[in-house]
């Protein structure tokens, strides 16, 4: 990184992933007996189902494809995965079928913050960056869609971001790193935010 300027940093907020077993799922058993739990079928057709730790949400669907929410890392996501898993296999069996075979868990999108520690010029970002969209009468942020690796970045002026569409937390490391790299070199960043040594 560039001297006299702080590293760039990042931190994963939610990871958002399906998991599909390979079965139809009992929904009015597991209603009967699962913790933590909302359905309201008329409203909409899964359960939502609360874990504590690690802390997540699960929507289950008759078909037997879940969304699971909320975790900070993937192997958060695992534990959670396993977790809820371990407790629809307790439920299924006493009615008789549990959970057959192994869920296929795909992460569909990681969102998180990223911050330069500097201010950013926007205008002469978006010059310099491909597709990208920055039109600061409709939205503060420059909107830049990264090609490599395939990331969306919503960019302040303060340096803080949110990276969007990442499917591995090595993307977003890249990512950060990438466009911090790219914004110091084309002269976009106007120098640290002194404010923050203050408040620490």
């Amino acid at each position: 990184m560039v001297a006299g300027l702080p590293r760039p940093t990042f931190r994963i907020e939610n990871i958002v992933a399906t998991v599909i077993l390979d079965q139809d799922i009992d929904i009015d058993a597991l209603e009967a007996e699962l913790p933590n739990h909302v359905y309201k079928p008329e409203q909409f057709p899964g359960i939502i189902f609360r874990l504590d730790k690690p802390r997540a949400t699960a929507l289950i669907f008759r078909s037997g494809k879940m969304v699971v929410t909320g975790t900070k890392s993937i192997s958060q996501l695992i534990e959670a995965v396993k977790r809820i898993i371990r407790t629809i296999d307790r439920i299924l069996s006493k009615y008789g079928s549990g959970v057959h075979g192994k869920p296929r868990v795909q992460v569909q999108n990681i969102v998180a913050g990223g911050d330069l520690h500097a201010y950013v010029n926007l205008e002469k970002a978006a010059y310099y960056l491909e597709d990208c969209m920055y039109e600061p009468e409709q939205f503060p942020g420059l909107i830049h869609r990264m090609r490599d690796p395939r990331v969306v970045l919503l960019i302040f002026s303060s340096g803080k971001m949110v990276i969007t569409g990442a499917k591995e937390e090595a993307e977003v490391e890249l990512a950060v790193n990438r466009i911090a790299e790219k914004l110091y070199k084309t002269g976009c960043i106007v120098g640290p935010r002194e404010e923050e040594e203050e408040l620490e």
